[in-house]
């Protein structure tokens, strides 16, 4: 969903055209058809779908391909690095993790005024999460439970399959951050706390985000593993074919630490689109016991501190839903008085979380 105005197609046509004869020298009478702007693209990103067609070898050919272009306007994040991206999904083409191949980049911005990269097509379906896959949906609609457990072991797995990679051997040690702190946990609390006043304003709104924050910055367990964690690691952000997922996707929250931040944010966050408004989940999807168990014995991985992991991941959600509210408020598409901002799926699933583990008030 870009919300900051919508481009002009047929002005992007040509520039797209002109771009791929430029990097397809091989190619004839090249063309760029069914240019599209999905509205289901989500909050923090832009996207444009398109075919390209053209003529090599005397045969006509024609590949469908995906723009990822860095957003513009009042953001979700403070920055889109789309090289990062790029580079880790390029490294991750050499493994077994799923991910689109890389088509082509345009990191200045002269051919559609914004950064981009271009990747393939993957045909499939992606499970919902507006509405939530809980409510409706191929999930909720078309599948038995033998298959929506199918459809959640196969995106654990490809998960998984993250967690086993070796970062320093495919050359994505760049994600570490050490002017952010010595390991890779309070580098990752120190972005967050510049995220709640960069994005946040007056961050007196928000005493339950400051309440988990001061809990998860004075309990932060050390010496944690380090490994590739994708970040946003969740259903939705993943294609299938059937029941198979084929493609894992939205990397722009990629970082390094411990792995079991993924997994307690794949529970964490089904809880959320679940309980967290006021659905039951549904027959067959393996729930959060059973999910942790099979993650720990498939990655060989510890189950230590899973609880401080949720918690943070309902954390970050809470505050990057808050800072969506204010995006919505921006852009008029909320009332300016809208409390959506303070009060929402993940604020109120994280008050629960933070009763549970005994967080004071």
């Amino acid at each position: 969903m870009a919300i900051p105005g919508k481009r002009d197609l047929d002005a992007i046509r040509p520039r797209l055209e002109a771009f791929l004869a430029r990097t397809r020298p091989e190619a004839e009478a090249l063309a760029v058809e069914d240019l599209r702007a999905p509205s289901n693209t989500g909050f923090s990103s832009e996207t444009l779908m398109f075919s390209v067609s053209w003529r090599e070898g005397g045969a006509r050919r024609r590949e469908p391909l995906v723009a990822r272009i860095e957003p513009r306007g009042f953001n979700v994040f403070p920055s889109y690095d789309l090289t990062i991206q790029y580079r880790v999904m390029s490294a991750l083409a050499k493994t077994g993790v799923p991910v689109p191949a890389m088509r082509g980049c345009d990191w200045e911005g002269r051919v559609l005024g914004s950064p981009f990269y271009l990747m393939e097509f993957l045909d499939g379906w992606v499970p919902s999460d507006n509405p939530p896959m809980h409510a409706a949906g191929r999930i909720a609609e078309q599948l038995s439970p033998a298959e929506r457990e199918q459809v959640w072991w196969s995106g654990v797995e490809a998960m998984c399959r993250v967690h086993e990679l070796d970062p320093i051997a495919l050359d994505l040690g760049f994600l570490d951050e050490p002017e952010r702190g010595g390991d890779a946990l309070l580098q990752h609390l120190h972005y967050y706390d510049d995220y709640l006043s960069w994005g946040l304003g007056d961050r007196g709104r928000y005493p339950l985000l400051e309440r988990a924050f001061g809990w998860l910055r004075d309990e932060a367990p050390t010496g944690e593993p380090v490994a590739l964690c994708w970040g946003d690691s969740r259903l939705a952000n993943q294609i299938y074919a059937g029941v198979e997922c084929i493609g894992v996707l939205d990397w722009e929250m990629v970082r390094l630490g411990n792995p079991l931040q993924d997994c307690a944010w794949w529970v964490a966050l089904d809880r959320c689109f679940s309980e967290g408004v006021g659905l039951s989940r549904l027959p067959g999807m393996p729930g959060r016991e059973e999910t942790l168990a099979h993650w720990s014995r498939r990655t060989g991985r510890s189950l230590d501190h899973v609880d401080y992991y949720e918690v943070l991941a309902l954390f970050k959600f809470a505050a990057i839903m808050a800072r969506l509210g204010r995006q919505l408020k921006h852009y008029e598409l909320l009332p300016a008085d809208h409390d959506m901002d303070v009060i929402n799926l993940a604020s109120q699933t994280l008050a629960r979380k933070l009763d549970e583990v005994g967080v004071p008030s």
